[in-house]
Order: structure tokens, then sequence, then C-alpha cells
């Protein structure tokens, strides 16, 4: 009774005759730390600054974003930890609302009306499946990922009811620590079980990681044609046709998977970039429009999304509403820190497109000052901005720029397509020089880092991989180069709790970026080892670091 009185829970519902007999239901549990809110932004404040046990959330919220909105924010800015119940409450029976919601993986999803008996058996049922994988949830929010594997297997032999469940989860688990060969060996016995369909997706997330790509095709394109609604299954297939270089059948795949699940914006905001880069002016546009509607009440709305959409309007010469949408970012994202450099980008553009020089040039030295004042642009919006540069003769900045975006390209796919760029615009010569010039800096890096260890210079060494891993935040190869720099630091001068920290957070933004990377369960193992040296606490240097769990491989 003790912990039925000590849960959470929250409801975010706008009706006050249902919060009313939602708290009397609850209460009458013993339940008493309820909290009641009315839209989606209120709850967002309260969850980034506590957790709850529980959350019902009404799929309707009459003002701002809708419940699917909501749960898509938290799931993406990762303000709801495994350890919740977000259970979704709606008389909501639309196919494409229902499929998109599902999507999301809500612990429930109750169709009104409902009694309380139902409710309470559903809420009993989901705190009973919890309480069994809580120790795998609080070892995967440590950031502990062997733990979280362990736990599996652990909780496998324990429970037969969840025995399946505990098998997927460590099958997953596999390939969030970047080890595919064992997931794909576990995903290939689950494919005898009654989960086969998602075992064999499963199977093909592995054999993407380990670039079996037409292993993976064929896995995917079968499973599509047995079940049209594995909405999953699109966009891995789609990931596929990318690293391919089959940007033209990504694209489609995923408008098939847009028509099926029409409210994610997740995979809205991927169909409209994907359509931008192949010139297909049309999707994209028809994409972004979406995007603008469904982000127009979140609190996490990107600036970007705008420039994109200025971008497609002006394909189809659609000048008068590009200037709206340039007036209306201003205006309504002004707090956000990318909104000055997006502007001015999609002002550029405008002028471009009247052949407005001067004054296209002048909102371009805007935009390079935003971006070189940490503005914190993507790629793809510096990519955006790189190929306004060339346009109106600014090659300097081009350069500075595209020379930034190989110098944070993901893997070999991201330097390809920042290459096939330059080279769209005319600038083969351009684009050969700069990679050229990227592959040399990272060799130099490398090399300049290895001399002062070899110098004896450790703290030098973990300076100068700092400042790189700074300016290159979505390289994975400089994240690990200044985690094994941090170690060897360790190593030598003994444990610092700082330089701990430092050490878990490139392994896990290397994690985050590249988690098939060859060298990342080398630096994992061996900064598991240097924590045992030392005694610390894996859960101590996670809570240091302010690393949490990255569990979005699928998304």
């Amino acid at each position: 009774m003790d912990e039925i009185s000590a849960l959470t829970v929250m409801f975010i519902e706008p009706s006050t005759n249902v919060r009313t007999s939602l708290h009397n239901i609850f209460t009458q549990c013993g339940i008493t730390h309820i909290e009641h809110v009315m839209r989606a932004s209120t709850a967002i404040g309260m969850l980034q600054k506590r957790s709850y046990d529980i959350i019902l959330c009404e799929f309707d919220l009459s003002e701002g974003q809708d419940g699917q909105q909501l749960l898509e924010d938290l799931r993406r800015h990762r303000l709801l930890p495994l350890t919740t119940l977000f259970m979704m409450v709606t008389a909501e029976r639309g196919q494409g609302k229902v499929i998109s919601t599902l999507e999301l993986a809500p612990n429930e999803y109750l169709l009104k009306p409902f009694t309380a008996q139902s409710l309470l058996e559903r809420v009993g049922r989901a705190l009973e499946k919890r309480a069994l994988f809580m120790p795998v949830y609080r070892a995967m929010e440590h950031g502990d990922l062997l733990q979280a594997i362990a736990r599996c297997e652990q909780g496998e032999a324990r429970s037969r009811r969840y025995a399946l469940d505990f098998r997927f989860m460590r099958a997953g688990l596999y390939l969030q620590q970047g080890q595919p060969v064992q997931a794909e060996l576990l995903y290939g016995q689950l494919v005898q079980t009654k989960a086969a369909e998602w075992a064999r997706l499963g199977l093909a997330k592995a054999l993407h990681m380990q670039r079996r790509l037409g292993e993976a095709e064929e896995i995917l394109t079968a499973l599509l044609q047995e079940n049209g609604k594995l909405w999953e299954a699109y966009d891995c297939l789609a990931r596929v046709h990318e690293a391919s270089g089959r940007l033209a059948q990504a694209k489609q795949v995923l408008a098939e998977a847009v028509a099926l699940a029409p409210h994610t914006v997740r995979r809205l905001r991927k169909l409209g970039r994907l359509a931008l880069e192949i010139g297909d002016v049309d999707t994209a546009l028809a994409a972004f429009q979406e995007v603008a509607g469904k982000i127009r009440h979140s609190r996490f709305r990107d600036p970007e999304d705008y420039v994109h959409l200025v971008q497609a309007l002006l394909g189809k010469g659609r000048v008068q509403e590009a200037g709206a949408i340039v007036h209306e970012l201003g205006k309504s994202l002004s707090d956000f820190k990318k909104t000055e450099a997006c502007g001015a980008i999609s002002s550029a553009l405008i002028h471009e497109h009247n052949s407005e020089t001067e004054r296209a040039l002048e909102r371009l030295e805007a935009a390079i000052a935003a971006y070189q004042d940490n503005a914190g642009l993507s790629n793809e919006v510096k990519m955006v901005l790189a190929q306004s540069c060339l346009n109106n003769g600014m090659e300097e900045n081009a350069a500075m720029l595209m020379l930034d975006v190989m110098n944070n390209a993901a893997d070999d796919l991201s330097m390809a397509r920042a290459a096939a760029t330059l080279e769209r615009a005319g600038r083969q010569d351009l684009s050969q020089s700069l990679a050229e010039q990227s592959r040399q800096q990272a060799a130099e890096l490398a090399a300049s880092c290895e001399a002062k260890i070899a110098q004896d210079d450790y703290q030098g060494a973990v300076e100068l991989m700092t400042r790189a891993a700074q300016k290159m935040a979505d390289n994975p190869e400089v994240a690990l180069n200044a985690a094994a720099a941090v170690l060897a630091c360790i190593d030598h001068a003994g444990w610092d709790d700082e330089l701990g920290a430092q050490a878990h957070r490139h392994i896990e933004n290397a994690r985050r970026l590249a988690p098939g990377h060859a060298r990342l369960g080398e630096l994992s193992d061996r900064y598991r080892a240097t924590l045992k040296k030392y005694s610390i606490p894996f859960e101590h240097m996670s809570a240091k670091s302010h690393v949490r769990a990255w569990s979005g491989f699928s998304q």
C-alpha cells in the first residue's frame, strides 16, 4: 500500500469534469500525489523540472498541441523517462491519428468510454510490468547498456510471462551498444517466435548497421509486402535506400509511410528534406507546410523548418508567401537561438530569387555572422547557406561553410552528400579540394594528439581534443579520439571526476552519431575498465556527465 500511495500522477486533460472523475478514481486507490494540467505546454514545463510515475493524457487537448504531438515532443527531447507510464486516453478512432500515436509507443492507449475498473486494471498491469523491468530501465537511464543487457538476461530467466519482451529489449540494447552481430544472432532466434515481424525488422536493422544493405532491403521489402502497416519498416527501408545512394527511392518509401501515418513530424521533416535534395518541390512544400502547422504550438519549434519551407515556396514561385513565412519566423520564434541566422538565410533566398543582389549579399553577411556566433545550425541548413553564398559570389564563405559540413560529417554518406551539393553547383574542383583539406585536418589533429601524448603532455592532448570535439560536435571519430585522450590522461595522472564525465559524454555522443562504429566497443570497454580500476560506480559518472541513455535507434 505504501508503494501505491507514493506514486506520482499527472493528468493532462482540458475537461474539469473528467479531471475530477480521474482524480476520484485514483484517490480511492490511495494515490494522493496528483497534478492536473489542461495544456501540453504546461505539462512540458512541469516535466522539464521533474518526472512522474504515471501520465494520463487526453488526445484532444482543445488548445495548442494534441496528445500525439505532445508525446512526440516528449520522446524526441527525452523528457519522458523509461520509468514513466504514459497512457493516452481518447475517443479518437481515426486510423491515421491512431497509428501515428501508437507508433510513439505509449504504455497504454485507452479508448473512451471506459469504466473505473477497466482503467485501474490497465494501470495495474502496466505497473506490474514496470516493476519487473525497473532494473533494466535504471541501467539504461544511467547509460550503462551492458548492465541493462545483463538485467534483461536475468529478467528473461525469472519471468516466463515477459520473457519475450526481455529478449527483444536485449536485442535492441545490442544495437544501441554498437554490437549488431550479437543483435543479429538474437533476432535470428526471435524470428521463430510469435513476434516474427518485429524480429525480422530488428534483423534488418542489425544488417543495415553492418552495411549488408542488400540483405536488409530484401527483408524490409518482404515485410512491407506482407504488412503494409508496419510503419517503422518504412523508415528503416528509407535509410537503407539512402545508404545505397538511392534518394528518390528513399523519398518514395517515406511518402508511403506519411500516407499511412500522416501526423508524425519527424518523418514529415525527413521527407521534406529528401524531396528538396532531389528537386521534388511539390512533395517538399506539402511536407513542410504540414510540419509548420503541426509545430505551431510546440515549445520545441525549429526555425530551420521555416528555411526549408521558404525554399519550397520559392521553388513554386510563391514569393509573397515566402515573405510572410520570414515575417512569422522573426515574430513568433524570436526566443530561439537559430532564429537570427535562419531569418537572414530565408531573406537572402528571397532576394536572390528576385535578383536583388545587393540586398541578398547584405542578408548573407548577416547569416554568416550569426553562424559564426555559434547559431547551432544543422549541416542541411549550412549547405543551403553555402549554396546561396556560391550563387552570389561569396566563394570564401561558401568554402568555410562546406569545410565545416565535411568536418562534421557523421559518416561517408554524409561526406558524399556534402560533395554532391558542390558538384550540383558546378564546383567539383571545390568539392575535391575541401574533401582533401578535411581529411588532412583530421590527420593533423590525430597526429598532434598522439605527439602530445608521446611527450607526456596528457593535459594538452585533452585540451586539444576537447576543443576539436566542441567545434566538430557531429563527428563521431573526433568524439572517440577525444574520449581516448581523456582516458589516457586518467591512466597517467589518476582518477578525476571531471575527466571521467568528459570521457562518458564523448563516448555517448559517438554512440548517438554512429552506434555501429568499429571503435565504439573497444573504447566503451576501456572506459568501464577504468571505472572498475578506481572503484567508480557507473551511475555516479552518468549523473556527473548529465547524459541520458540514447534510446532512439529506430528514429
